[in-house]
């Protein structure tokens, strides 16, 4: 996996569908809508999708997926991963796609593979994943600018990889390139980072607001901010708190506060204290005999 560069040639204007009209692909339908490209449909039936769709892709029809696919030139299915499968075999068998077409998907768990069934009519595919939390809001366009977004593209056709980045270019975005056996490791790293740190975040907040410490958000803010810049430039030299430093003591009272008021926390705790442990001495932040003191500590503490 490689970042790329930029210098790839510039795709015509291209007519995009979009299927369908959520948070990411209402925000990259605006995105090549701003790069020049002429959005002429999107799909989207619940009450949000209309709502974004007339918010981020005005004056352009909603209409069903195969009509969508079939009016593009580009087509950007943009969908959940568990239903990105059925809905490009179903296209297919419908008969939507059409030799020349570019098809896009951003699910970040699937590489070019699932887009088989569409390649057999001669498209080119491609996976497109922004390596972002959207909202599905105006602002969602500008964030692009400080993203990079994942491209996957058949393996030995450098010009398939070359459009991708091109078209990742084009809405302003950092394209990587992500080869096709990694896309899931990737995935599951993204994953692991983005989606934990809200829940990690969110069960910080709520011990706190338990304990009457209000406002909670206000009082965490500048100190989570520092220490995610810490660890993105420092690494693991940025670990501090009781466990890099084989404080036992604190570490036995932390678990038994939080078995007895967030019984709830009390595991993930556990299990990301002995993470931390492990990686502080790996980094030579904790001598062995403090890591197996802190382990043990860990293990029998209620």
């Amino acid at each position: 996996m490689h970042a790329s560069g930029s210098g790839a040639a510039r795709p015509a204007r291209l007519a995009v569908g979009v299927v369908s009209a959520g948070r990411v692909g209402a925000v990259l339908g605006a995105a090549l809508a701003a790069a020049g490209h002429q959005v002429i449909a999107a799909s989207g039936v619940s009450r949000a999708s209309m709502s974004r769709a007339a918010t981020l892709l005005p004056e352009v029809p909603l209409l069903p997926p195969d009509e969508v696919v079939q009016q593009a030139d580009l087509v950007l299915l943009a969908v959940p991963d568990d239903a990105l499968p059925g809905l490009v075999r179903g296209l297919a068998t419908a008969g939507c796609f059409r030799q020349g077409q570019i098809v896009v998907h951003t699910s970040g768990a699937h590489g070019v593979a699932v887009l088989d069934p569409a390649a057999e009519y001669l498209v080119l595919p491609l996976a497109l994943h922004p390596v972002m939390t959207f909202t599905g809001r105006t602002e969602d366009v500008q964030r692009l600018a400080a993203c990079s977004v994942g491209v996957t593209a058949p393996a030995e056709d450098e010009a398939a990889w070359s459009v991708g980045e091109a078209l990742v270019v084009e809405m302003g975005a950092e394209p990587v390139r992500v080869p096709e056996a990694v896309r899931p490791l990737y995935h599951a790293a993204l994953a692991h980072g983005a989606n934990h740190l809200v829940t990690l975040v969110r069960d910080c907040v709520d011990v706190l607001d338990r304990a009457g410490i209000r406002p909670a958000e206000r009082l965490v803010a500048p100190l989570l901010s520092a220490a995610l810049d810490n660890a993105l430039r420092h690494g693991d030299r940025a670990l501090t708190g009781p466990v890099a430093r084989g404080d036992v003591g604190t570490l036995r009272t932390h678990l038994r506060e939080l078995s007895e008021h967030a019984p709830e926390v009390a595991p993930s705790y556990r299990a990301l204290a002995e993470r931390t442990a492990e990686r502080a001495q790996a980094a030579g932040l904790l001598r062995r005999h403090d890591a197996q003191q802190v382990h043990a500590a860990l293990e029998d503490t209620p």
